[in-house]
């Protein structure tokens, strides 16, 4: 996971005002955006295309550090809103940063906070629909919750889930807390609408993202001098704009602008960009298409919050070279099982006398244990039917993605593509 050639973090002889340029190029993908790559950091390289499982609260729920890089993980991500409010980012960053604190020695990323306190706002927590179902409606809330979030141009104020207790989250605090939790990759502060939201706000929304950007740039460069002891973090712009074309497309200029003109001042710039806001399933490829047109080839693009296979192959040849989603974790928590023949609930009952893994091509530290044992534990409340589902189902999406890089570097991915896609759905149906 670590590199030789990549000198101890610790120990690094480091510039604040060195130039974010961390991802080099590789291989095209020929007629797409799509390319293979690398990103390098203090803590390794992550080898692009990439699936990055989540860990929330610095944990892949169930699951040990140990046997997410067992599964071939190159990186992990957690979640700076919940981890300010617990244990506290002073805590992560007096035990080493968040790689030590959870005892991951490659590579992490952090968000910024933004999707927590939007889902807050509109009480859907866990899932942005990606699609519209509702007409337009800029107050748009969750039936039977409170909004627990507003906005304003400084910032958010919102409750605690956990206690009910106010707090105030602004560019400024977010670089704070995600300094502290020393992630190798750190997202600026943006505000994430919903697809229900008028034009209107979503051209206000925009701009807000864009000058918290600038302002995330500046608070970056600020700590990065000031905490001169630490491994350098790379700062990523968050391109919004929801299903308009000329928003996401001016949203990505107004970031590279950002970008150069912080460069041009001795900052360090944008390392790489997140592409996010809740998606129409249907135009994600174009969506990521038209943000990647502007976006400099030579920059790594990040899409937040994806990980079913359509939607993965959809987003690498658009451009995209690393992914996360809380999604393998959590539905492998309820039974649901990622297969090359489709996702299928392992609760059911004709699993009962299934003695086979769960699936039979894959090779994980789950493999010795048959769908029968599996079906058992969940029927008998047993935790560890969580943890081998979790392995197995974050080891498949990990290995479709791993085998998507492999098959561009080959030159068959369309047959890869193709292949798989054609299988898995056949099942699913």
């Amino acid at each position: 996971m670590t590199d030789p050639d990549i000198p101890d973090p610790d120990t690094t002889d480091r510039s604040a005002t060195t130039p974010d340029h961390s991802f080099v190029f590789g291989t095209e993908l020929a007629g797409t955006l799509g390319r293979t790559g690398v990103i390098r950091t203090p803590h390794g390289d992550i080898r692009t295309p990439a699936f990055i499982p989540v860990g929330t609260k610095a944990t892949v729920k169930t699951v040990v550090p140990e046997a997410v890089a067992d599964l071939g993980a190159q990186a992990v991500l957690a979640n700076a809103y919940h981890l300010y409010l617990q244990p506290g980012p002073e805590i992560v960053d007096a035990a080493g940063g968040l790689g030590r604190f959870m005892n991951w020695p490659g590579p992490t990323y952090t968000d910024s906070g933004g999707f927590q306190v939007m889902s807050l706002g509109v009480g859907f927590k866990k899932v942005i629909s990606m699609e519209v179902r509702e007409t337009e409606n800029d107050d748009v809330i969750a039936p039977g919750k409170e909004r627990l979030a507003r906005v304003d141009d400084d910032g958010v104020t919102f409750k605690s889930h956990l206690d009910g207790t106010t707090h105030r989250f602004s560019p400024e605090v977010s670089m704070q807390i995600q300094h502290q939790l020393g992630a190798d990759i750190i997202f600026a502060f943006d505000e994430l609408t919903t697809l229900m939201n008028t034009r209107a706000y979503q051209v206000d929304s925009l701009e807000r993202t864009r000058l918290w950007a600038i302002r995330c740039l500046d608070e970056h460069n600020r700590l990065t001098r000031e905490r001169h002891d630490r491994p350098l973090q790379s700062l990523w712009g968050v391109v919004q704009g929801a299903q308009y074309e000329d928003l996401r497309r001016a949203a990505a200029r107004g970031l590279m602008e950002a970008s150069r003109r912080d460069q041009d001042a001795g900052g360090r710039g944008f390392g790489g960009y997140g592409i996010g806001g809740a998606l129409e399933k249907e135009n994600l490829g174009q969506i990521v298409g038209w943000v990647n047109d502007e976006l400099p080839r030579d920059t790594a693009k990040h899409l937040l919050g994806i990980s079913e296979p359509d939607d993965i192959f959809t987003a690498i040849e658009n451009g995209i070279d690393t992914f996360d989603c809380v999604s393998p974790s959590r539905v492998a928590r309820n039974g649901a099982i990622y297969s090359f023949d489709g996702r299928y609930n392992i609760t059911n009952s004709r699993f009962r006398a299934d003695f086979s893994p769960m699936e039979p091509e894959l090779e994980n530290y789950s493999t010795q244990y048959s769908r029968a044992y599996i079906h058992h534990l969940f029927k008998a409340k047993e935790g560890l039917a969580s943890t081998l589902c979790t392995i197995h189902n974050e080891h498949f999406i990990v290995t479709l993605v791993d085998r998507a890089r492999q098959a561009i570097e080959d030159g068959n991915y369309i047959e890869y593509r193709d292949a798989f896609l054609a299988r898995y759905y056949a099942g699913s149906s």
